[in-house]
């Protein structure tokens, strides 16, 4: 990070923002709740409008910049990805596969055998 984007000193309107969020967002829920007795699509519609402007309020606060500032540089980063080929992701799927089942009966004969001692040792048989 560079100087300039660690000393900016955040909005004295971030506090009511997020204030606002908040009781955007608890409003969905209660009045969800409360019109329990309305139809699904309106209630749908009225919650997802309030998530909508909850987020576009978020995007305006200190921490809503640099959270899209975020996703705009991982954006960038991702485009940069060489990704598998789609014979090399059923290559390594297969092998992961093939290790887990090893080791999985690996693991069972282990622990069957640590039973057969201690019951041997104890005198216990289950």
């Amino acid at each position: 990070m560079n100087a300039s984007t660690e000393n900016q000193p955040s909005s004295s309107l971030d506090g009511l923002k997020w204030g606002i969020i908040f009781l955007l967002l608890i409003g969905a829920v209660v009045g969800n709740y409360t019109f329990g007795d309305q139809s699904v699509l309106i209630r749908a519609i009225a919650v997802v409008a309030a998530i909508v402007i909850a987020g576009l309020i978020a995007m305006r606060t200190e921490k809503g910049r640099a959270a899209v500032s975020f996703a705009k540089e991982s954006r960038t980063e991702v485009r940069k990805v060489v990704w598998p080929t789609r014979q090399e992701a059923v290559q390594t799927t297969g092998i992961v596969l093939l290790v887990t089942a090893l080791m999985s009966i690996l693991l069972w004969g282990l622990d069957s055998f640590l039973f057969w001692v201690v019951g041997f040792i104890t005198g216990l048989k289950v």
